[in-house]
């Protein structure tokens, strides 16, 4: 089994990244503020402005270590990747299953109905634990619904169908969201989701969180040699990692939804982390967005039994096991793709 490498996130605006021997060394008005070994290191995530040297992006390139770039929104920017893994026969096989709609139906749905049931599970064990501080009518109701969606995903025939599915669900899921917040309401407060701005404090969280979950996806991807432009259930456009989307639906509740609703109730942020601007979107400020990198990396070390390998993993190997599964379908080792399914 694969195993978790670290990951280096660079926050400070001023940071600038270069190469020595077989070292990233992070320099900050010409001193060296850190020195890390290559080799102890999984991948590189850049939210700094100054840069990085393009001998420690070869570096990466050779290694195949993941150099991400955000913006300091946490909107992806760019990534410097290597030579493309894996086999012409693999990828020819998802390009062709990508162009048939029956095929596309079979995983589109396998996805849907993960995040269905993910999504309907952290409904559900926010009843079981808070039962007393929650409005547990208008949570069953919610989750109910979800139960109806699912039965409605395993009947969808067309990829258009298993969006609107999708879309429902996703919208049942938010209109309750809001009230999983425990403490910290008044800095908190969630009506809807909203993007490109996130208009709120906690929609910035979950779409820093969400960013995060896209570049780890599409980099398990390319890992076991598939190619994250292209997918089943997101309509293709240039440069959106389809499959990358696809795959994070399942993922989304498990990997942030969760963490974000952790962390406000166990008010480790809180509202002076986030700044609006004039725009109207809202920002994590730099020392708000190191504690959530820190719990972000910590959650990923927690270890987790896998529903379908049966076996304890890291919980941040999830997305290579889910990448793994889906080659394998591809291949036709097995029948369907299995979604992760929390438990």
């Amino acid at each position: 089994m694969r195993k978790l490498g670290n990951v280096l996130y660079v926050t400070t605006p001023e940071a600038f990244l270069a190469l020595d021997g077989e070292n990233v060394v992070v320099k900050k008005d010409d001193a060296v503020s850190m020195r890390l070994p290559l080799h102890n290191l999984d991948s590189i995530v850049c939210m700094n402005y100054a840069g990085v040297s393009p001998a420690l992006m070869g570096a990466c390139a050779e290694r195949n270590m993941g150099l991400t770039f955000l913006r300091r929104s946490g909107r992806f920017l760019a990534r410097v990747t290597g030579r493309v893994q894996g086999n012409v026969l693999l990828r020819k096989r998802q390009y062709a299953q990508a162009g048939d709609e029956a095929a596309r139906v079979s995983v589109a749905s396998s996805c849907v109905l993960g995040k269905i049931a993910n999504s309907r599970r952290v409904i559900d064990r926010a009843v079981r634990d808070h039962s007393a501080v929650v409005d547990v009518a208008a949570l069953r109701a919610v989750s109910a619904a979800l139960k109806e969606s699912l039965r409605a995903v395993r009947s969808c025939i067309h990829v258009e169908a298993l969006r609107g599915q999708e879309g429902y669900a996703g919208r049942m899921y938010f209109s309750v969201f809001g009230s999983l917040i425990l403490h910290q309401r008044d800095a908190f407060t969630f009506s809807e989701r909203s993007r490109r701005p996130p208009r709120d404090n906690l929609n910035a969280l979950l779409s820093f969180f969400y960013t995060l979950l896209t570049f780890e996806v599409a980099s398990a991807l390319e890992t076991v040699g598939l190619d994250p432009y292209v997918g089943f259930m997101h309509a293709d456009r240039p440069g959106r990692p389809s499959l990358a989307l696809d795959m994070m639906e399942e993922l989304r509740p498990v990997f942030a939804d969760r963490l974000a609703l952790t962390l406000v109730n166990r008010k480790q942020v809180t509202g002076e982390g986030f700044t609006r601007k004039e725009s109207g979107g809202v920002l994590m400020t730099d020392e708000m967005r190191k504690t959530v990198l820190t719990a972000w990396q910590e959650r990923k070390r927690e270890e987790i039994v896998h529903p379908y390998l049966k076996e304890r993993i890291s919980f941040g190997l999830i997305p290579h096991v889910q990448a793994t599964l889906m080659a394998r379908y591809l291949r036709g080792d097995l029948d369907a793709y299995p979604p992760y399914i929390w438990s």
